[in-house]
């Protein structure tokens, strides 16, 4: 297959292929396995402790910007890689400087609102 659309058809039939085996491999497994299910077995298992009342429990919105300052500087890592491989490269010095300084504001600026909103403290 030649052409433009000859790539697009070689990737569909890989991933037609690969999505056979992962489907046949689950009905393998299900079709082999074996299936005795008991009341203890079908109960929720957490960290080795046994259920107690019902499923709703608050947490602390603290954790959750944990969560989000994380997302964040994992972000940045994934971006300053790629930058400094191209950074050396000719032509692109003042230009991808610029951006990444403004795109390290951009960061800035989050973890600023962060410490500002004291969520940086550990209490």
């Amino acid at each position: 297959m030649s052409g433009y659309f000859g790539s697009y058809v070689v990737v569909l039939a890989l991933f037609a292929i690969g999505l056979l085996i992962v489907a046949g491999a689950l009905l393998v497994n299900r079709a082999l396995r074996p299936s005795r299910p008991t009341h203890e077995k079908l109960l929720t298992y957490e960290c080795g402790v046994d259920p107690v009342g019902d499923g709703w429990a608050q947490s602390q919105i603290r954790y959750y910007v944990f969560t989000y300052l994380y997302v964040v500087f994992a972000v940045d890592a994934v971006f300053l890689f790629p930058w400094a491989t191209i950074f050396a490269a000719p032509g692109f010095g003042a230009a991808t400087l610029a951006e990444m300084f403004v795109f390290l504001g951009f960061i800035a600026l989050g973890i600023v609102y962060a410490w500002r909103k004291r969520v940086l403290t550990w209490t």
